[in-house]
């Protein structure tokens, strides 16, 4: 079994990711505004709260995109707003061949979109699909992986698709890899990135939309209401988070890597081997000797461990979580679900993990 995880950032290139945004910051913002908490409301002209406003004009400078927006609904009403700002029913979106993100399935099963299944690995498929479809108005692409071998390069496959049909709207989910890794997928030349903040500590329900002017204004236009608004307060602790989380996230990367090494010479009894892997958050994939996976979930929440996610990696997650494979990796191999477990470090160290571990797999042998 391999596995391709995306490469993360560095903690040098995380540091001076965090100092750039507080620079961006600094050149939108007065020094008192940023001790405020916002103002709250539909502002005449601009049609929601001042500091909404200005947080999604820093953010859009720090991304290097056209224009940002703040949404309700955390990633999943981003990605929807996404889905709306182009497709009508009958319309047709090109999908990795692999199992759809459920609430993204679910989005677009509402809609009366029909996904295209293609394998992103291969550029010829690609090309072929695009061509004898001719209802195809858009393309989803998971920036992290949904099958364990999963390896397509998110530059690579937006190229594809441009060179092939440029009209063609590009959506990426940058969910679980958005301050984690070099660039995002509006960066790396699609119509919308779409991500959680609730995810970057970021205060729940609050998504991010990145990209092209001419879509998010149309968005914009969908979400005019008063109660839809993203309210000055919500943006700014928003913000707040996003500056945090990259060396946050780097940290995590480095324990990660660690345990990997450890874990794969031997440290804990009862482990056959361990992968680092994209699912959907960075995490370590560690296959037991036994099929005991059940056990040693319910043992490591006895010892302190985290059962499961709050928003994976919220704000309110810091001590490490032990849970079961995804349902989307699973969906490609069932057997693993009695030997196999997941577990994201958070804001722990290695040492913490590896106790854990060990006292779990030994009670759940006895």
């Amino acid at each position: 079994m391999r596995t391709f995880p995306l490469k993360s950032l560095s903690l040098e290139e995380a540091q001076k990711r965090q100092f750039q945004l507080i620079d961006v910051i600094t050149r939108h913002f007065r020094g008192e505004e940023i001790l405020s908490l916002g103002d709250l409301g539909v502002v005449r002209g601009v049609n929601k709260p001042q500091y909404t406003k200005r947080v999604e004009e820093t953010l859009a400078e720090f991304f290097g995109v056209e224009k940002a927006m703040l949404v309700r609904g955390a990633g999943t009403g981003a990605l929807r707003y996404g889905f709306m700002s182009f497709l009508r029913a009958g319309d047709e979106i090109l999908v990795h061949d692999a199992p759809v993100y459920p609430t993204s399935k679910t989005t677009l099963e509402a809609m009366g979109i029909k996904p295209i299944f293609v394998d992103l690995h291969n550029e010829k498929k690609i090309k072929q699909i695009i061509q004898s479809h001719s209802k195809l108005k858009g393309a989803l692409i998971q920036h992290t992986r949904q099958k364990m071998d999963d390896h397509y390069d998110l530059g690579m496959v937006i190229s594809t698709i441009r060179s092939e049909k440029p009209s063609i709207q590009i959506v990426t989910d940058d969910n679980y890899a958005a301050m984690k890794v070099e660039a995002i997928g509006a960066q790396l030349g699609a119509d919308l990135s779409t991500f959680s903040l609730f995810k970057l500590l970021g205060p729940e329900g609050i998504g991010l939309m990145l990209g092209t002017e001419r879509l998010i204004n149309r968005i914009e236009k969908m979400n005019y209401s008063g109660g839809s608004q993203v309210q000055g307060y919500e943006a700014l602790e928003a913000l707040r988070g996003l500056v945090y989380s990259p060396v946050m996230l780097a940290i995590q990367a480095q324990v990660n890597e660690q345990l990997v090494n450890e874990l794969n010479n031997g440290e804990v009894k009862g482990v056959k081997r361990a992968f680092l892997a994209n699912a959907q958050s960075k995490v370590l994939l560690v296959e037991l000797t036994e099929p005991i996976a059940e056990e040693v979930l319910k043992y490591a929440n006895e010892f302190g461990a985290a059962p499961n996610p709050v928003g994976a990696e919220s704000k309110y997650e810091f001590v490490p979580m032990f849970y079961r494979v995804s349902s989307t990796f699973l969906s490609a191999d069932q057997s693993l679900a009695k030997k196999m477990i997941r577990i994201n470090p958070l804001r722990s160290g290695a040492e913490t993990i590896i106790r854990i571990l060990t006292m779990s797999i030994q009670k759940a042998h006895k």
